[in-house]
């Protein structure tokens, strides 16, 4: 157990790291992500009251749907990211847990003479991740199978009142339970008598989520880092793009949309890294080109356990993020070469239907 966010968390149980990553994109895991943060804005004006505050169209979004979406700053900045649900009567919202007072704060200062800002500390979070999630949960709660890829419904789940979207952050089909913290440990130990779940702790989490080529905030991700320069643009939605119904009008959109219209404008980019010897290569370490120039840091790394490979997240210089670049990461003064691949690294289980 670590403290986490003002919270005590399990790195691992006991069958270890590398078996529970293999575990959850064999079978399905279970992650008690209860220390994020979930809120809801209520009102006619909630959907055009949070587009104010992030470059995602959320006017446009149906009812049961969801989106991916990201607060901004003023000048672009990336305060966190966050997931958004059209629930019909409100926008339900998690944001991370390191960043959720911060979060809830900033909203409630920005919209609340708008819409409603509730915040949820009364309700847990579950994820159950893997390809076989679907089976073990339908088997409890049958009308979860109908759900696709970024959708959500309410569901009563071993007599436990849950909102459930079909989403995640391992890159394998899965799905995210809001529950009410009463009913949550009961909920956990009914989901782990089911023989495809195990319990998995924060390093698998990490691990997966690298793999799936996923940013995590406050390493991929901060407040001097744009959409653009992380390689997010997709999700940006048309709409809220230059000569779009609905154009700008978020935090930082003149720094955003200057990017988008021109690439030529950023001075970085996120890209994703394989090692070509094995030497896992971790965050903060620097990148130079072979001959010495220094281009870039790493900001997520680690030894991939399904590739078998040291895998790494980075910012670099344009002129060097082309696929195919080699690139040598300097570990303990010694260069290990690198390669700048296609990410994610292996390939995603989503269920689009």
């Amino acid at each position: 157990m670590v403290p986490f966010a003002g919270y005590s968390m399990p790195v691992q149980y006991p069958a270890g790291l590398m078996a529970e990553h293999l575990h959850t994109r064999a079978a399905a895991g279970l992650f008690d992500v209860s220390h994020m943060g979930q809120l809801r804005l209520e009102g006619p004006d909630a959907a055009a009251a949070l587009e104010s505050l992030i470059p995602m169209d959320v006017q446009g979004l149906g009812v049961g749907k969801q989106r991916y979406g990201l607060l901004l700053n003023d000048t672009g900045g990336i305060l966190d990211d966050l997931m958004f649900v059209n629930r019909g009567t409100d926008i339900f919202i998690v944001v991370n847990g390191a960043c959720k007072a911060a979060d809830i704060a900033h909203i409630q200062k920005k919209i609340s003479h708008r819409c409603q800002v509730i915040a949820m500390p009364e309700m847990a979070l579950l994820a159950l991740q893997g390809p076989q999630a679907v089976n073990a949960l339908t088997r409890l709660a049958p009308g979860v199978s109908q759900l696709v890829f970024m959708s959500g419904g309410t569901f009563t789940v071993a007599g436990c009142d849950c909102f459930i979207t079909r989403s995640g952050y391992t890159g394998e089909d899965g799905f995210e339970i809001s529950v009410p913290a009463a009913q949550a440990l009961a909920l956990a130990r009914t989901l782990l008598e089911q023989p495809q779940v195990k319990p998995i702790g924060l390093g698998a989490r990490n691990s997966l989520r690298l793999e799936a080529g996923l940013c995590l905030y406050g390493q991929d991700l901060d407040t001097g880092t744009t959409p653009v320069e992380a390689g997010l643009n997709w999700a940006i939605q048309k709409v809220r793009r230059t000569g779009g119904q609905r154009a700008g009008g978020f935090p930082g959109a003149a720094t955003v949309l200057a990017q988008l219209d021109n690439p030529a404008l950023l001075a970085r980019q996120r890209v994703g890294l394989i090692a070509l010897e094995r030497v896992p290569v971790r965050e903060h370490t620097a990148l130079q080109t072979p001959s010495g120039q220094s281009v870039g840091e790493v900001t997520s790394g680690l030894l991939g356990p399904s590739i078998d490979q040291p895998i790494a997240m980075a910012y670099v210089q344009p002129t060097h993020a082309a696929l195919g670049t080699r690139l040598n990461a300097i570990v303990r003064g010694k260069p290990v070469p690198m390669q700048v691949v296609p990410m994610p690294f292996v390939p995603t289980g989503y269920h689009r239907g």
